[in-house]
């Protein structure tokens, strides 16, 4: 922007020619004006800045994280060993509106802080009209005269900072609200007035600031604390990059460790009230891992399931319910307890469902019943062979639905160490074979029989292939238990009317063969796929944060 003022006509700055009492050429004023104005316009297109990229900043900028006119809140943070410190000057309004905490904490009847009467030392210094040769050249002095600033009568401050002594070892620590403290990076007195200030050098000013940042004292100290206060600083820092819409930093390579900053981000997120502005940012970033992504959430799905539900995100919430929900009760422990209890109601209601759902077939399946070229019911007597068919497919079904019947002989490991006790007993009556011989009487319980899982057989079921189970080979065994009916061509027809069986139990299973998952289940190959069912359908209605 090219200013109008006039020049100072002192010459105690030794001014170049350009600003000298004598009217300059034309030319020349033509070239000054173009330089200048290609100057704002670089400056209009700069990225944002961040603490954590490693840009410095400045008490002269007025962009993020530091808005040195306009921006009235001050937030110091700061690794717990003092070490790492980022500073940001940033806006009421936009925390208020993006987080719940800032907006309570900021309010009148609330806040710690006093009216700044303009006499406090923590405000920002206004740069004087006396003072523009000091400062920079005339254009840019008059333009920031313009601007206002935090020296004027009632304006507002706040300051925060961290609190690491109030902060758990599982948790990040939470910003406090400080009093009137001496000046700081972004308040104090005028800078000191130089009779002729230095060329600026920003890659002077650059390597100074990289060096400065080294710990060269404190090379041997462990490398895991910092690291830690690294993440702490890298996630406040996209929580404040979020509320002023820039994208956070996170991993758009390694998926696993994309999910373990999302949730290090929401967390932070949940703490200050704001999931609402950062959850569709993470939604957003998750998402572009397409495939990738949905494969993580099958093999993880109560850990996903946990982050869609704080970052309110459709996709991902309702592609790890599908799988929760197919193998229940197998989650139950990472869950109950861990998480709202609006989203365990929701995954009750959803395994009810399925398993009436299952219950209505399984009831199609025992009513499964082949008939004649007339229409009549199979009987032994009508047809045996085909008779044997649905015996054997029903025995098959009950073998996969219910559990194996407990044993009722004895242990016969509690009989052999009963035997071998009193046998040793009598040889020996030291200390160390009594001793020994305890310890042998003691016998683990059996571990419970595993029930059969329902989804599998019903993948069994409804695959497309002929040979998912009772094959040829089973049947061939089968029919050979009665050697009278045992021939070539009844093998063929019993196989026959048992893919005849099949087929009726295939149409029958159709409904728990849906898949409303995102991800392709083809990947996985085989009639199994995933080994649990799929179908269970999640409306908009159904989402626990859209009560």
């Amino acid at each position: 922007m090219v200013s109008h003022n006039r020049l100072p006509s002192s010459s105690s700055y030794d001014l170049p020619a350009i600003a000298s009492s004598a009217p300059p050429a034309p030319a020349s004023t033509h070239r000054a004006s173009s330089v200048t104005s290609g100057r704002s316009h670089t400056r209009r297109h700069r990225h944002a800045r961040t603490h954590y990229s490693g840009s410095s900043s400045s008490s002269s900028q007025n962009e993020f994280p530091v808005f040195s006119h306009t921006g009235d809140v001050e937030i110091v943070i700061s690794s717990a060993n003092g070490r790492k410190e980022n500073r940001y000057l940033l806006h009421r309004l936009i925390l208020s509106q993006c987080s719940g905490f800032f907006e309570a904490g900021t309010r009148a009847e609330w806040s710690a802080r006093v009216i700044d009467n303009g006499a406090s030392g923590g405000s920002l210094a206004r740069i004087n009209g006396n003072d523009n040769a000091t400062i920079g050249s005339s254009s840019r002095t008059s333009s920031q005269e313009r601007r206002p600033s935090f020296d004027q009568p009632g304006r507002w401050r706040w300051k925060y900072a961290l609190d690491w002594r109030a902060a758990s070892d599982d948790e990040a620590p939470m910003l406090v609200q400080k009093d009137s403290s001496p000046p700081s990076l972004f308040g104090g007195g005028p800078p000191p007035v130089r009779n002729k200030p230095p060329a600026s050098n920003e890659s002077f000013f650059r390597n100074v600031t990289n060096f400065s940042s080294l710990s060269l004292n404190e090379r041997p100290q462990p490398s895991a604390p910092a690291e830690s206060d690294d993440e702490i600083l890298k996630d406040y820092d996209n929580l404040f990059r979020t509320m002023y819409q820039y994208p956070p930093i996170l991993d758009s390579v390694n998926i696993a460790t994309a999910y373990t900053e999302c949730k290090a981000l929401l967390r932070l997120a949940d703490m200050y009230d704001a999931l609402e502005i950062v959850g569709s940012r993470v939604d957003h970033h998750l998402l572009r891992f397409g495939a990738r992504l949905f494969k993580q959430i099958a093999k993880y799905p109560p850990s996903y399931l946990k982050l869609g539900y704080l970052a309110r995100s459709r996709t991902i919430f309702t592609e790890a319910l599908i799988h929760v929900v197919g193998q229940w009760p197998l989650a139950a422990a990472q869950l109950r307890g861990q998480i709202d209890s609006a989203v365990m109601e929701l995954i009750e209601d959803k395994v009810d469902e399925l398993q009436e759902l299952e219950e209505r077939i399984e009831a199609k399946l025992w009513k499964l019943m082949l008939t004649t070229s007339r229409g009549e019911r199979i009987t032994p007597s009508i047809d045996y062979l085909s008779w044997l068919a649905m015996s054997l497919f029903r025995q098959w079904v009950a073998e996969n639905t219910t559990p194996p019947p407990t044993s009722i002989l004895k242990d016969p490991g509690r009989q052999g160490s009963n035997t071998t006790t009193s046998q040793v007993a009598a040889r020996s009556s030291s200390r160390s074979n009594s001793n020994h011989i305890a310890s042998q009487r003691v016998h683990a319980p059996p571990p419970p029989p595993v029930p059969p899982s329902p989804g599998r057989m019903y993948r069994l079921i409804g695959s497309p292939s002929p040979t998912a189970y009772l094959a040829h080979d089973e049947l061939k065994r089968f029919l050979k238990l009665s050697p009278d009916l045992y021939t070539r061509e009844n093998l063929k027809r019993f196989e026959r009317r048992m893919d005849e069986v099949k087929n009726l139990a295939r149409d029958a299973v159709r409904p728990l063969m849906r898949n409303f998952l995102e991800l392709d289940l083809s990947i996985f190959g085989g009639p199994l796929g995933l080994g649990y069912l799929t179908c269970t359908r999640v409306e908009e209605l159904d989402l626990p944060w859209d009560d």
